[in-house]
């Protein structure tokens, strides 16, 4: 089957500590089963029996410790561990197919030990290593009630004192607050002689512990079982040993984290996503109505089609994005575009295929006693966090004219990125230096990934669309005003990101159907074993519908000029249907009822 299933799943394909450990998350989840799950869920129930097996099996410490700090921290076979972005993005997609606030415990771990790895600091690292081989969680100290992420106006205000600093302030919205052994709080220094020249040279990052008198827990901002906290910081000291970043380097580390930890939302929907997909065709298909098998009304099936090849398109993304993040490099940083597509427009994609699925099972999707009830609520949060998808889109957005370049036959020199499930320390995801010269990251020609499908139908019409979007850029990009109006923007970039989505997903298609060079795809970051041309032909098929959407929100825009207007509509297509090759999904898509 093209889509996971825990059932099957063995890890075989990984080393023996790292198969036991996600087998251990998928024995303690099935031991509790799903009745008390929901019922611990409904009740916002604190789950400590998770948090105990995380620590008996050493899950966090393994996953989450880059090879040098498990070096650093002496760790036994419990500990010894790698930062392997494949197994990490299994270990996300298992957790949240059983449930998303028991993923959110490793997510947030993981953005509070990213500006700790980032760091200088050897002492630290070597703090936190063993506060994690014990069982220790971590909190990213970032975002506030009123500024939200944006650390150019944080409130959390260090003032010298001789020794060191003295810290107040508030964080909101911060997992983990409530146990983390460690939280890494993002603040800005106060000067007895005022600000400096350069506002970024007074940013700081430093860690906190959350049994220190000056640490205040005010509440959970939610209601569930995770713990989204506010916290509050008074008077509290930070010594020059705390202290994780200075400067530049702290906003810097900043956007490293999110950089490596926004993916992992991708593998979280797609986790909740798949979960829901089987228990809905399994509702739909055993119910008949009005004498008809639900999943033979046209309609249905339609919607089911949709909701299916739209997660496999998910799944080949993330998959193949996760290959770059890995292959990463000072000179090769293509995962910076990648990524924030990944978090984006996966999580939203897999928003849009629990809605799908809801038009299938209507009323049932309400049932409490329904893992479906909960995937409704779950899949909406992931499209909102580690930045929404406008501050996404804007970013993706600085890519542009360099991708274009590349479409032009005007792009780089890349090394081909092969499969990465390799199980190598992802060194370079911590040292990825400033934050800065996005929009001079080169690209190589793309348009080799749509070639290899061209003789598919709507892979051509897909090529027609790119090649009309780029004529359009070409002779009628924003201008002037225009070129400042974020809403126009905005509607462009879907287009953009729509077009690098798909470039990616036909190159794990390729990988998958081609073999695939450095390794073969099995496990959750599989690019789909058992994939065919028609599976991407279908794939395409969504692309051209979604594209065409895109391009008519463009024509609709109030700025739009009347040659944006028309080069819109030249963009608008119709997807080819190839009636045996509809019967012929639909059979693979209700095969997952059984």
């Amino acid at each position: 089957m093209l889509l996971f299933h825990p059932s099957p799943y063995d890890a075989a394909h990984y080393d023996e500590p790292t198969r036991r450990a996600l087998l251990a998350v998928r024995r303690f989840f099935e031991a509790k089963g799903h009745t008390a799950l929901k019922a611990e869920s409904h009740d916002a129930t604190w789950y400590d029996d998770f948090l105990e097996m995380i620590v008996r099996e050493g899950i966090f410490a393994r996953f989450g410790t880059p090879a040098a700090v498990g070096t650093l921290t002496g760790g036994s076979d419990a500990t010894t561990a790698r930062w392997d972005t494949a197994r990490n993005n299994d270990l996300s997609e298992l957790l949240a197919w059983y449930s998303l606030e028991h993923w959110y415990a490793w997510q947030v771990t993981v953005l509070g030990l990213g500006p700790v790895w980032t760091s200088g600091n050897a002492e630290a690292k070597r703090l936190v290593g063993q506060l994690l081989a014990q069982g220790g969680l971590f909190a990213f100290g970032l975002s506030e009630r009123e500024h939200g992420a944006d650390i150019y106006s944080t409130d959390m205000v260090l003032i010298p004192d001789g020794a060191g600093w003295r810290a107040s302030g508030e964080k909101y919205y911060i997992g983990n607050g409530n146990c983390a052994a460690r939280v890494s709080v993002f603040g800005r220094v106060q000067r007895p002689e005022g600000p400096s020249a350069n506002p970024a040279d007074d940013y700081l990052f430093f860690l906190a512990d959350p049994k220190h008198p000056g640490y205040t827990l005010v509440q959970n901002v939610v209601r569930g079982q995770m713990y989204v906290s506010e916290f509050r910081l008074t008077d509290y000291p930070v010594t020059p040993a705390d202290v994780l970043h200075t400067g530049k380097a702290a906003w810097d580390a900043a956007l490293a984290t999110v950089n490596v930890g926004k993916v992992q939302l991708a593998w979280a929907s797609l986790g909740i996503a798949e979960h829901a997909f089987v228990e809905a065709i399994q509702h739909a298909h055993r119910r008949v109505l009005y004498g008809t098998r639900v999943t033979d009304f046209p309609h249905v099936r339609r919607l089911l089609a949709d909701a299916y090849i739209r997660l496999v398109a998910m799944k080949l993304y993330s998959a193949r994005c996760s290959d770059y993040e890995r292959s990463a490099s000072p000179e090769d940083r293509r995962f910076l575009l990648y990524n924030p597509i990944a978090k984006m427009k996966v999580t939203s994609e897999g928003e849009r295929v629990v809605d799908l699925l809801w038009e299938v099972i209507a009323a049932k999707g309400f049932e409490k006693d329904t893992y479906f009830e909960q995937a409704t609520r779950h899949i909406r949060t992931l499209p909102k966090l580690e930045g929404t998808v406008h501050v996404n889109l804007a970013l993706v957005l600085k890519f542009l004219p360099a991708f274009a370049a590349a479409g032009a036959g005007q792009g780089v020199q890349c090394a081909p990125v092969p499969v990465r499930l390799d199980p190598a320390d992802d060194t370079f995801l911590f040292a990825q230096g400033p934050a800065s010269g996005l929009s001079r990251i080169g690209f190589p020609d793309w348009r080799g990934a749509f070639a290899r499908f061209s003789t598919l139908p709507n892979v051509a019409t897909f090529i027609g669309q790119v090649q009309a979007f780029g004529h359009l850029m070409a002779t009628a990009p924003p201008r002037g005003e225009q070129a400042k109006d974020l809403d126009f923007l905005l509607n462009v970039g879907q287009i953009f990101t729509q077009i690098v989505y798909a470039q990616l997903a036909a190159e794990a298609a390729a990988l998958a159907i081609d073999g695939a060079p450095g390794g073969t795809r099995t496990g959750t970051t599989a690019a789909c074993a058992g994939l065919d041309e028609s599976h991407v032909d279908r794939m395409f098929g969504v692309f051209v519908q979604d594209l065409s959407e895109y391009a008519v929100a463009v024509h609709g825009q109030a700025s739009a000029t009347p040659e944006q207007q028309a080069g819109a509509l030249a963009l608008v297509s119709r997807a080819a249907v190839d009636p045996a090759a509809a019967a012929h999904l639909h059979a693979e898509v209700v095969s997952y009822a059984s």
